[in-house]
């Protein structure tokens, strides 16, 4: 019979891989994959990940300066070292993430993305297979705005929780945006105390109102649901745009027979209840304003932007501890 994984596939979603251990990535076929400092932090302390460690210590001592601005420029050439593997296996794109610490500065965010286009290119991959992943700030946004309209550098809003944030997003014209379904539902049941299944998850439902949102307002980006921590949450979402899913639920979709119907569609999209269409353009109070409003975005947000910074930093820590050896 037909897997589960399978079926997820034949509804139109494009399956990506959530993970940096681009060992068990080919096993289940995806077209894309992403990852983020915390994914590649797991991987990297593996044993066959040693030579995409040395390349980019090399390079790093190769750079010069004194032990942080090597392992600045190391920790950069990890993330395109394992970016660049991960393409050898996929037929797609792959997400690499600016440094989280830089999410409320437009001119740095810009500065490092173009940073990583350009090591990409010297070992040989594109931009056209790169999506640079920067936090749904408002400075992130319009960073990837101008990456977008004056660089044509793909990017990847991540981080994003609230409805107001995928607005600016589109408006911007960003190639894709990544709502966290996941950690939306960890919120609302920390805040709650309620169990959430299916389609009452908060999670999924924030990814439906975004879905039918751009479809009626015929935004180009792309919807990503992201952050799963279950499969009944990524079969409630079969048909949206695309879905990044991690080893361990691609596994468990790829062991199972259920049903998994089509339950998004960008045709019954259109015609569904209509959204009324909002504006940020220009607006960074109001975009402010919106996200103060909506506790669990603002918090979901920041606590993300630190967690990524803080495993951004241990990796780095590990990285200057094996140049100063």
């Amino acid at each position: 019979m037909t897997t589960s994984l399978d079926q997820l596939k034949q509804t139109g979603t494009v399956v990506v891989s959530d993970s940096g251990d681009f060992a068990s990535i080919d096993v289940y076929k995806p077209q894309d994959a992403t990852t983020n400092p915390s994914l590649i932090l797991a991987a990297a302390g593996k044993p066959g990940y040693s030579k995409l460690i040395d390349a980019a210590l090399a390079h790093g001592k190769a750079k010069g300066g004194d032990i942080d601005a090597q392992a600045n420029a190391a920790l950069d050439r990890l993330l395109v070292e394992f970016g660049k593997a991960i393409l050898a296996i996929i037929p797609g794109r792959v997400s690499t993430e600016v440094d989280a610490r830089l999410s409320f500065n437009k001119e740095a965010t810009k500065a490092k993305a173009k940073e990583l286009i350009a090591l990409y290119e010297s070992v040989g991959i594109k931009k056209e297979r790169i999506l640079i992943k920067i936090a749904s700030t408002w400075e992130g946004i319009q960073a990837a705005r101008e990456l977008e309209r004056d660089d044509g550098i793909h990017c990847n809003l991540t981080l994003l929780f609230g409805f107001g944030q995928a607005v600016a997003c589109a408006e911007a014209g960003v190639t894709l945006i990544s709502p966290f379904v996941g950690r939306i539902l960890d919120w609302y049941k920390k805040h709650t105390g309620k169990d959430y299944q299916g389609d009452e998850d908060p999670g999924v439902q924030s990814v439906k109102k975004i879905f039918n949102y751009y479809k009626q307002h015929q935004y180009k980006t792309i919807v990503m649901g992201a952050s799963f921590r279950n499969v009944g949450e990524i079969k409630a979402l079969a048909g949206v745009d695309f879905l990044t899913i991690s080893p361990s639920l691609l596994e468990e979709l790829k062991n199972s027979t259920d049903p998994v119907p089509k339950k998004l569609d960008s045709t019954k999209a259109a015609q569904a209840d209509p959204i009324p269409k909002v504006s940020f353009v220009d607006d960074e109070a109001e975009f402010r304003w919106t996200l103060l409003q909506d506790s669990m975005a603002f918090d979901k947000l920041h606590e993300g932007i630190k967690k990524f910074a803080e495993d951004g930093e241990t990796l780095k820590k590990l990285l200057r501890e094996k140049l100063s050896a």
